[in-house]
C-alpha cells in the first residue's frame, strides 16, 4: 500500500513541498504519495485527526499551526522541544512523535551544499523570533567560536542567551554592538527582507571569505543580501536550499533515506 504523507498550513496553495516531495520519492524509490491540506484556522487537531484515522504517516506543518503541531505530540526530539514548535509529525505504533527540522536544514544546507564549516567559526544571527529560536541549538552543536545574537529589541535576544547559555558561546546585544567585530557566516532569520527593509547594520562585518544566508528565498536577491555584498561578504545564499534541506530532514525521519538536495535545488531555482 502506498504511503500516505502531506503538508499541511493555511495558506497551503504556495508550498512547494508537494513537489519537493515528489521528487525526493523518484529520487529514492520510495512508495508514498504527498498532498497538500487546508486546514481551517479553528480546525487543525480535527484535520490531523482525520488525517491519521485515514491511514497518513506524516505531515509537515507551516503556519500558522506549528505551535498547535507540539501539543498534539506524544513525545518531541530534543529540538522541536529547544524551538518550541513543531514543523514534523510523524505517526506511527507508539504515537505522534514531533520534530523541526528548520535547524538541522538550514545546517545541511551551509556545511553540506555550500561547503562552509561552521565549527570554529565567527557566526552572527540576525533576529530573535521563532526563526531564529528554531536554529540556535544546531548552530550551537556544530561548535562556533562564537555565536552572537542582534536584535532590534535587544531584551528578547538576551532572552534567547539565557535560554541557551548552557549549549555552548552564545552573546546577545543589539545592532549597534555590532561595529568593530567581524564574523564568517552571518544568517539573517529576520523578515526584514519580506518587507524590503534594509537592517541597520555596521560596515566591516564581514571576515574575509565570510557567507552571507539569508533564509528568505526569492526570484532575485533580497535586501539582506544587496547588502552584504555591497559590504564585503564573499559568498551569498539565500533559504532555498535550506526549504529543501529541512523537507530531507522530514524525508529522512520518514523513510530512513536521505535524499540529495542538490538536484531539486537546481530544479526549484530554474522554475
Amino acid at each position: 500500500m502506498t504511503d500516505r504523507y502531506g503538508v499541511i498550513g493555511n495558506p497551503i496553495g504556495h508550498s512547494k513541498s508537494p513537489w519537493i516531495h515528489a521528487a525526493f520519492a523518484r529520487q529514492t524509490g520510495e512508495d508514498m504519495t504527498y498532498d497538500a491540506i487546508l486546514a481551517p484556522l479553528d480546525g487543525f487537531d480535527a484535520a490531523v485527526r482525520a488525517f491519521r484515522a485515514a491511514g497518513g504517516r506524516g505531515l509537515n506543518v507551516t503556519v500558522p499551526f506549528k505551535l498547535q503541531a507540539a501539543a498534539l505530540c506524544d513525545d518531541r526530539s530534543e529540538r522541536a522541544r529547544e524551538a518550541g514548535a513543531v514543523n514534523t509529525l510523524r505517526f506511527d505504533a507508539t504515537g505522534a512523535f514531533g520534530d523541526n527540522t528548520d535547524g538541522a536544514g538550514l545546517v545541511a544546507d551551509i556545511t553540506r551544499r555550500l561547503g562552509v564549516t561552521l565549527g570554529g567559526a565567527r557566526v552572527l544571527l540576525l533576529g530573535a523570533g521563532g526563526a531564529a529560536r528554531g536554529v540556535i541549538g544546531p548552530l550551537l552543536r556544530e561548535r562556533p567560536a562564537e555565536l552572537r545574537l542582534a536584535n532590534r529589541t535587544v531584551d528578547k535576544a538576551l532572552d534567547l542567551e539565557r535560554q541557551f547559555a548552557a549549549e555552548g558561546p552564545i552573546a546577545a546585544g543589539g545592532y549597534d554592538a555590532l561595529a568593530g567585530r567581524a564574523f564568517d557566516v552571518v544568517v539573517n532569520a529576520t523578515s526584514a527582507s519580506l518587507a524590503g527593509l534594509v537592517l541597520p547594520l555596521p560596515r566591516g562585518l564581514y571576515a574575509p571569505r565570510a557567507l552571507a544566508y539569508d533564509m528568505v528565498y526569492g526570484d532575485r536577491p533580497t535586501t539582506f543580501l544587496e547588502q552584504a555584498r555591497a559590504t564585503g561578504a564573499a559568498t551569498l545564499a539565500d533559504g532555498l536550499g535550506m526549504l529543501v534541506a529541512q523537507a530531507a530532514e522530514s524525508f529522512w525521519l520518514w523513510r530512513g533515506v536521505r535524499p540529495d538536495t542538490a538536484p531539486v535545488i537546481a530544479r526549484l531555482r530554474a522554475s
